[in-house]
């Protein structure tokens, strides 16, 4: 399954906000610096989606806001 998914970064309220079955907005505390958010952009999906984080693989995006996602 891919997600296509948009990261805001320095959230005050981080949060995971689902637009519809394959777009999601992503709100982390954590900085772009050295993948810092991506790691908690993986960790806030697994939470809300109830799976474990290391089925949660970044396909592409990797230093774009715009990230597209693949769950296994």
């Amino acid at each position: 399954m891919r997600l296509f998914i948009k990261v805001k970064t320095r959230s005050n309220k981080p949060g995971v906000e689902k637009l519809d079955e394959s777009n999601f907005i992503v709100k982390v505390k954590e900085a772009p610096i050295e993948g810092k958010a991506n790691e908690a952009v993986i960790k806030a999906l697994a939470e809300n989606l109830n799976i474990a984080s290391w089925r949660i693989k970044i396909l592409g995006g990797a230093t774009s806001s715009n990230k597209v996602v693949e769950i296994n």
